[in-house]
């Protein structure tokens, strides 16, 4: 297959592909294989939506056996048994042991679907407009979350004005407490010129403003303040989620319970689209169809979904990520600081970043992995922080392949 198909044919809005440019086969774990052959370890793990990695075989199987059956695959939303059997696997194995009591919503198959939903139901709860979202976020690109979305290039490409938020500094930039007390003006203040928000939306940790890891203080103060003033909690974990940052939901260790959560990515288990709001019970005020998509509940996402909590408890995947955290961890103090104190690691769990500060240098740090056979992608502010973010089941020996490529590619850039 040559890539001029691709070029000539597909539209310009491409962009993995251009970081990526050659045309893939197949795929394994953590080992991508193009059509020459040549084979990639994957640092980008489908933008965080391969957790359990490439065609694991014990869903594989699943999927398989299901297809086999005849098994419903388009049912919008009603009553199936593939369906069922997922909201009990996750009520009884994640939600329940864990101490939350949350109603599922399924919206449309994508993240922005579920950010969508969980703002149109704050606003419909509240009968208030506006929400507050921190700078460094991204929460989609349909125009709901594009709005709590801060990077410039992406709100440029929605071609229409983007309202009803407010967005507040990120506790990284001047502190927790300036933070904190800058939203405390905000309501506080009769002159701030903000009206009160339905909602206040966040990132655990932001993997697109940067990979900056909110504390556990940060997360317990800021529900506290959103319940003092009525104002509901949204935690958007569609891709710090699902085991990424150590716990399944990635909240759990501030030990606080938002009002509504917003899951996707790796929630499909095999890479599948799905989606998921979870809710508080008493925020539940939706009437029938008032908020729907065709494609809500895929029956092939949910078996791999209950597929990927099973796997999730059956492997210990979240011991496992903290396992490799240390890893990880262990390597970028010895191997990667002491190459430049100009650059900066941040991480947790199994997502990290280098912050080389210029998208020039991360360009070119990623080009020469991807040279390498070693794919990985950018995020932060100008691009320049090289995120790594492999499958919370790679092999160590190919972790740390990995990670060697990083730390030779950033030597040469550097010298």
């Amino acid at each position: 297959m040559e890539q001029e198909v691709f070029e000539t044919y597909e539209s310009e809005v491409r962009s993995y592909c251009r970081a990526f440019p050659t045309v893939f086969t197949k795929a394994q774990g953590s080992i991508l294989t193009d059509q020459d052959g040549k084979t990639y370890i994957d640092f980008f793990n489908g933008a965080g939506s391969l957790n359990y990695g490439h065609n694991p075989p014990a869903i594989k199987q699943r999927l398989i056996d299901y297809l086999e059956s005849d098994g419903i695959i388009h049912a919008l939303d009603m009553y199936t048994v593939a369906k069922g059997e997922f909201i009990e696997t996750f009520q009884e194995k994640i939600l329940k042991p864990r101490g939350f009591n949350y109603k599922l919503q399924f919206p449309g198959p994508t993240g922005t679907n579920a950010v969508e939903a969980a703002l149109k139901l704050a606003r419909k709860v509240t009968g208030r407009t506006n929400v507050l979202a921190f700078m460094g976020a991204f929460h989609g690109m349909t125009l709901g979350s594009l709005a709590l979305s801060s990077d410039l290039s992406s709100r440029l490409g929605a071609g229409v004005p983007l309202g009803n938020v407010t967005f507040v500094p990120a506790p990284y930039q001047f502190g927790d407490e300036f933070a904190l007390n800058y939203i405390r003006m905000i309501l506080d203040d009769d002159h701030s010129g903000i009206d009160k928000p339905a909602a206040i939306v966040v990132e655990t940790t932001q993997a697109e403003g940067g990979v900056y890891i909110f504390s556990n203080e940060f997360l317990r103060e800021l529900e506290s303040l959103a319940a003092k003033y009525g104002i509901l909690l949204i935690v958007d974990d569609i891709q710090v989620g699902c085991s990424r940052t150590g716990n399944f939901l990635s909240f759990e260790r501030a030990g606080i319970h938002p009002d509504m959560v917003c899951m996707s990515k790796s929630i499909g288990g095999y890479g599948l689209p799905f989606s998921l709001v979870l809710l508080k019970p008493e925020l539940d005020i939706w009437s029938p169809g008032e908020h729907n998509g065709t494609f809500r509940g895929n029956q092939l996402s949910m078996i791999a979904a209950k597929g990927g909590v099973e796997l999730t408890l059956d492997q210990d995947v979240e011991a496992g990520v903290m396992r490799r955290h240390q890893v990880v961890s262990d390597f970028m103090a010895a191997e990667i600081a002491p190459l430049s104190g100009d650059i900066t690691v941040r991480g947790l769990g199994m997502i990290w970043g280098i912050d080389v500060q210029t998208s020039e240098a991360s360009s070119a740090i990623t080009r020469a992995c991807f040279n390498k056979g070693l794919i990985l992608e950018r995020a932060g502010r100008d691009n320049g922080v090289v995120k790594i973010m492999p499958s919370l089941v790679i092999p160590e020996e190919t972790l740390l392949e990995g990670l060697g490529i990083v730390r030779d590619c950033l030597a040469t850039q550097l010298s």
